[in-house]
């Protein structure tokens, strides 16, 4: 029996003393930990906790686990968003493979989601979080091959959802991909997310005016939209080249994507009119984590976060700034403001969130919500009422509606968070 993990996995260390000589779903082992939400696997997937996170085992045969260790690895090192592989065991005697992931923390399965009043039924967020991680698979020459809302996991990111990816024992790895492979994983993602719908509506936790075969047609929409958006080639006249390029990649990031390279090149002559055609525009968009601001706040504070929520923070650290000048008469450095922020505003903040509370939401999560409630109160009073008071009144009356199962710690049961 061999195990490989991936440095330095000092964290999967406590692993190592699990039985992995018996069968994964026979262990009847006290670290393991029943995850409420789920996803549904063709595979015996069972949790452990250990050292205060909380790892999913997956038995699989021993050639899908080797190929799935090393595709989640390269995912890793792209910066696509995917569970984190810890390793993966082999060479049990007479058994299959065990593929080790860690969960991710506080996520939900579209189930949870669904079956949440919370977030009410949220088809359009859960798509677009799809459509997205999608994408950025196809244009980093990942095919899937089984892409479905049952493989990916959502985290909460400032009203929206950041999709990923949970399986990839079916998937493959190009320098780039086909109009046809593109299209047979997309047609994939098609026929699975209208059965997943389907069932959801025989459990009734679907809107009964929601079409499940429509909303996978419209999921096919928004890829080929998103897909067109970054890849398109287009003519541009030489006058307003400048203006053209600058929006489109203003356009690009603004859907959270990166522009490696653009190439002008001269395009063919006007048939009839004989006119020059101008320059045709090719944009070719690099993959990467939607990041730009997250590695900001990163730098800045430490926190870390995801893109919308760190965009939201910065936005607040960016006001908070303005009010210390304005007390001041002066100009403000950016690093005295960030540290500022963070002892004055984000930590009081998080500090008061009650303890029976502190697991409902990440806490940078809970910290967006208190910047909306804030904007809402303010609104109704006619007038600024500050942060801390926005947050008590946030704990009181909106926290305790989230339902505590909507999301995954990822944390052992006993572990503080």
């Amino acid at each position: 029996m061999r195990f490989v993990f991936t440095p330095p996995a000092t964290s999967a260390s406590g692993l190592l003393d699990l039985p992995w000589e018996q069968p994964l779903e026979t262990w009847d082992e006290p670290r393991l930990v029943e995850i409420r939400q789920r996803g549904l696997s063709r595979h015996t997937v069972r949790f452990v906790a250990e050292g205060g996170a909380v790892y999913a085992l997956k038995e699989l045969d021993t050639r899908l686990a080797r190929r799935e260790y090393r595709l989640l690895r390269r995912l890793r090192d792209l910066g696509l968003p995917a569970v984190e592989v810890i390793g993966v065991v082999v060479d049990r005697p007479g058994l299959d493979a065990i593929l080790v992931t860690r969960f991710l923390d506080y996520s939900s399965s579209y189930r949870a989601l669904f079956a949440n009043a919370r977030y009410g039924h949220p088809v359009d967020r859960l798509l677009d979080a799809l459509v997205e991680l999608l994408v950025r698979l196809h244009l980093a020459g990942f095919m899937w091959g089984d892409c479905s809302l049952s493989n990916v996991l959502f985290r909460m990111d400032a009203g929206a959802f950041a999709a990923y990816l949970v399986d990839a024992e079916t998937a493959e790895l190009h320098p780039s991909l086909s109009e046809g492979q593109r299209a047979y994983d997309l047609e994939l993602a098609r026929e699975r997310i209208a059965g997943e719908l389907f069932d959801l509506a025989a459990a009734g936790t679907l809107p009964a005016a929601a079409d499940p075969i429509g909303i996978a047609d419209e999921t096919v929409r928004r890829y080929r939209a998103l897909w067109d958006e970054l890849t398109r080639e287009e003519i541009l006249h030489p006058s307003d080249q400048r203006y053209r390029i600058a929006e489109r990649l203003r356009r690009i990031n603004s859907l959270g994507f990166d522009v490696d390279e653009v190439e002008l090149v001269e395009a063919d002559a006007d048939d009839e009119t004989g006119e020059p055609g101008g320059m045709r525009l090719k944009v070719r968009t690099r993959v990467a984590e939607p990041g730009h601001h997250r590695r900001l706040l990163m730098a800045r504070t430490g926190l870390d976060a995801q893109e919308n929520q760190a965009r939201r923070l910065l936005n607040d650290i960016a006001a908070y700034r303005g009010h210390l000048e304005r007390l001041r008469g002066g100009p403000v450095p950016e690093v005295v403001a960030a540290n500022g922020w963070l002892a004055e505003v984000y930590e009081p903040v998080i500090n008061a969130i009650p303890d029976e509370l502190r697991s409902r939401l990440d806490d940078v999560e809970v910290f967006h919500e208190v910047l909306e409630h804030r904007w809402f109160l303010s609104e109704k009073a006619g007038r600024d009422i500050g942060t801390m008071a926005a947050a008590h009144d946030y704990f009181a009356q909106v926290l305790p509606t989230v339902p505590d199962d909507l999301t995954e710690t990822g944390r052992a049961p006993d572990t503080p968070s």
